[in-house]
């Protein structure tokens, strides 16, 4: 009996035993399964914490327009997103169409900068004032002759919103009508309310340094091509720097980004103009714009507007890609139009981190080499570059590396003034 007894016990003892260890595992298991769960939470949670835009943060911004006559500076760009973290579905409405659904504020008109309110228009056309179909709202353009709100524009304004995406290249003429949009503010004494978006281009600095000789609206600033900076921190930059004419101040006051850094990559929801299409094009741009002013064709006229480039005068030897533009949207006439053009489909290059000059070399030597009565500058490229000297380094047979030491003086200079103005690391 004892013995059964003794048996009994240690076999209860066992189970219990067993029974606590696996208890124990399975908590452990459960525990670890919780964790993974919460793991795998902050990890999608990371993976999927969205750039907030300016735009996007109504709650910033909208009680501060309520019983203001408000003017916005938009284009198609300009919409706010409406997102989740858990949620893939993302829609959107269009800033103006947002502001102006609002019965505590008055929208009186807006004004649209080149391409137009909703961005068909080529580079350069002229663009007429009209009337926004949906909203019935007065367009007035910024490109042309009149590149500045005037006086009587502005008459009755309590305070400007100004919503449009960057791409970050100097020669995108966004940043000069942030320019004149900030000086006819602090001439009438409006505030002037900027809706921060990312720079696809945020993540280097290079290229030559405006020389202030060669201003134009494709370059009012002592800038590099490259500079770096969201518009909101440009803006603060122009005030900083009394850019505006006589130094005067615009009452500038800039929402700010979200879950941004100057590294962060970032896809642009809508293209900012007709022949950006895409990642690739935007971020070939500043390199490529320079072909804007040579015999050379950028894509416009094709699909593949800045990621190929191509001439009808002659084959290169190494890459062989031929296209043929012809009129779409965004290019009424383009260069070269219907001449079948032989160059480059950089289209799947690798992201650059830097601003290249190889491929305007090599199409100078090659138009140098086959089409001696063929002149491959154009007046226009000097105001691209902002400088002379680029053009007389590729004519002088320059290397890129020594091109590229040239400009590293300045661009040094402007990385120290650059950082006074950054919101963003």
């Amino acid at each position: 009996m004892f013995l059964n007894h003794i048996k009994s016990t240690y076999l209860f003892f066992l189970i219990s035993m067993i029974s606590v260890l696996t208890s124990c595992k399975q908590t452990a298991s459960v525990k670890t399964v919780e964790e993974n769960k919460e793991n795998s939470t902050v990890t999608t949670i990371i993976e999927k914490k969205i750039i907030k835009t300016g735009a996007d943060q109504t709650k910033a911004y909208i009680p501060n327009l309520f019983g203001k006559n408000v003017a916005i500076v938009a284009n198609q760009t300009s919409r706010i997103q409406k997102t989740s973290n858990f949620d893939s579905n993302i829609t959107s409405i269009h800033l103006v169409d947002y502001i102006h659904n609002s019965d505590k504020i008055t929208v009186k008109k807006v004004f649209a900068p080149e391409h137009g309110f909703r961005g068909k228009a080529d580079a350069g056309e002229l663009i007429k004032n009209g009337k926004d179909l949906k909203t019935g709202l007065p367009i007035i353009s910024l490109y042309g002759k009149n590149k500045k709100p005037t006086n009587e524009q502005l008459k009755g304004i309590d305070v400007v919103v100004f919503d449009i995406q960057d791409v970050g290249a100097r020669f995108y003429t966004y940043i000069s009508t942030l320019h004149y949009v900030m000086e006819a503010c602090a001439e009438n004494n409006i505030p002037l309310l900027l809706l921060d978006r990312p720079n696809p281009n945020g993540h280097y600095v290079d290229g030559p340094v405006l020389e202030m000789e060669h201003k134009s609206f494709v370059g009012m600033h002592p800038v590099p091509v490259v500079y770096g900076m969201t518009i909101g921190e440009y803006g603060k930059m122009i005030n900083g720097e009394e850019w505006l004419k006589n130094g005067i101040q615009c009452d500038l006051t800039v929402v700010p980004l979200e879950n941004y850094s100057h590294k962060t990559a970032y896809t642009l929801p809508v293209k900012p103009s007709p022949n950006l299409p895409n990642d690739a094009a935007i971020n070939l741009y500043p390199s490529l714009c320079f072909f804007e002013g040579t015999n050379i064709s950028v894509g416009r006229g094709t699909d593949h507007q800045f990621q190929i480039v191509g001439s009808p005068f002659y084959h290169l030897k190494s890459h062989y890609y031929s296209f043929t533009p012809h009129p779409n949207e965004g290019a009424k006439n383009p260069k070269h139009n219907n001449k079948e053009c032989h160059g480059y489909d950089l289209s799947k290059s690798e992201k650059l981190h830097h601003l290249d000059v190889t491929w305007l070399k090599e199409f100078y030597d090659a138009n140098k080499a086959h089409s001696k009565n063929k002149k491959f500058f154009t007046s226009f490229f000097t105001k691209l570059a902002g400088t002379k000297k680029l053009q007389q380094q590729i004519e002088n047979g320059t290397s890129t590396v020594a091109i590229k030491n040239s400009w590293q003086k300045d661009l040094n200079d402007f990385k120290q003034t650059r950082s006074k103005y950054l919101l963003y690391e």
